[in-house]
């Protein structure tokens, strides 16, 4: 399972991309009813989002890797990590399980949600091995006081009274992700509604989705703009 887990740690900035094109696949619909199943897995994708803008927001974990390898500077146990020792991956699954069920596609569901558990679960083992091997017994002792998934949601909120929310730092490191889910729930609502199930889109039908995904390319690059921005005077 660990080198399962190396391996998708290396190659995990192509899970999402490749998630996504599945999620258009020609796949019979689960239902026709689309709004209610649309509602359902939006709300899911958004407590995802927010998981992972909390985790962000108080104390964001540096085991993103180095040179494509599970890599930490410390072992971080302060803000969601003290209730989850992986929020940002409850935060991900709890977006592939939303976006899944805002596919409505009947492969999505029973195929897709397992095997990206699968996918996150090797990470995590392997993670886990690296930081056992680094940290020893200080990790030991955290995996028993700390969930790998689940949150404990004792003492929740004096967490979030100990912890500074840095809102600058949630918008830098999350358009990215924020930009892609939300254009992927627009042309997954414009594929069920008008693609799939072969109902004329008009110009007038269509006028939504070119605001929404105007809007959401707008935000995008203005973020990325200062961003970068902010990077370069940093450099200077």
């Amino acid at each position: 399972m660990v080198q399962i887990g190396n391996f998708f740690f290396k190659t995990r900035n192509f899970l999402f991309p490749v998630f996504y094109v599945l999620l258009f696949l020609p796949f019979p619909r689960i239902t026709q009813d689309y709004i209610l199943i649309f509602c359902i897995g939006l709300g899911i994708t958004f407590i995802g989002q927010l998981i992972r803008m909390l985790t962000i927001g108080m104390v964001y974990i540096i085991r993103g890797g180095k040179n494509r390898r599970i890599y930490a500077e410390g072992l971080v146990t302060e803000g969601l990590f003290s209730h989850s020792r992986n929020p940002m991956y409850v935060g991900n699954v709890s977006m592939i399980i939303g976006m899944s069920i805002l596919s409505n596609s009947v492969f999505a569901i029973p195929v897709m949600i397992p095997l990206f558990i699968f996918i996150y679960q090797a990470i995590i083992r392997a993670e886990e091995n690296f930081l056992r091997d680094k940290f020893g017994t200080a990790f030991d002792e955290y995996c028993t006081a700390v969930n790998r998934w689940f949150p404990k949601l004792k003492g929740i909120v004096d967490t979030f009274k100990k912890n500074d929310f840095d809102t600058k730092k949630v918008f830098f490191k999350e358009y990215n992700t924020t930009f892609i889910w939300m254009l992927g729930a627009t042309l997954l609502f414009a594929y069920n509604k008008y693609f799939y199930s072969f109902n004329t889109l008009t110009f007038s039908d269509s006028i939504p989705f070119i605001i929404v995904i105007a809007t959401l390319t707008i935000l995008y690059f203005t973020i990325r703009y200062f961003k970068k921005r902010k990077n370069n005077i940093k450099k200077k």
